[in-house]
């Protein structure tokens, strides 16, 4: 029976350099995972960008036509032409946006979760290393070392909630004016 707990606990134990060496690893994973989704990130936000440099000269192009347009060809009775064209490109732009947008979110979530992993793993590590230089101790436990991943806390996601609303009011806003805009030009 001693030797059964002897054995137990040489599996237990992991040496000081192994578990270094364990804590290092995780931290570079982390740190390059975060860089990572931080370049994600950027690529998502650069689309979100041409996207709507795409959208608003489009919308100038159908303003500047019905600013253009001879007063005997399009009429107040052909305002719904200018108004379905311009339905039909806010619905394929909101869903555009909404899709570019998850994407986003999703990584920021994920950056955020390994942000906070590499958080912990690095304090693991210093407390580790402060563990060695006051006690010589040539092993330690695997619990000392083994990094859950961590994920933020619920209110983590007000920040994307906001987010959504200030870009579909936004989208929201330009809609009502265009329309109107559309109104006014060709009926009064």
């Amino acid at each position: 029976m001693a030797g059964y707990e002897t054995q137990q606990q040489q599996q237990q134990t992991v040496s000081k350099e192994t578990a270094l060496q364990a804590l290092n690893t995780i931290i570079q994973l982390h740190f390059e995972k975060t860089l990572e989704k931080k370049r994600a990130i950027d690529l998502q936000k650069k689309q979100l960008h041409k996207l709507f440099q795409t959208f608003f000269i489009f919308l100038g192009l159908v303003f500047l036509a019905q600013a253009q347009a001879h007063p005997t060809r399009l009429q107040c009775r052909h305002c719904w032409i200018p108004i379905t064209l311009l339905s039909m490109a806010h619905l394929i732009f909101y869903v555009s946006v909404a899709q570019t947008l998850r994407c986003i979110n999703g990584f920021k979530y994920q950056r955020r979760c390994h942000k906070l992993t590499l958080a912990l793993a690095t304090e693991k590590l210093r407390e580790l290393k402060m563990r060695f230089s006051a006690n010589d101790y040539d092993a330690v436990a695997d619990e000392d070392f083994e990094i859950h991943y961590q994920e933020p806390p619920e209110s983590y996601f007000g920040k994307f909630k906001r987010n959504w609303a200030l870009h579909f009011g936004f989208l929201i806003l330009i809609y009502a004016f265009m329309i109107s805009s559309s109104v006014v030009l060709l009926c009064f």
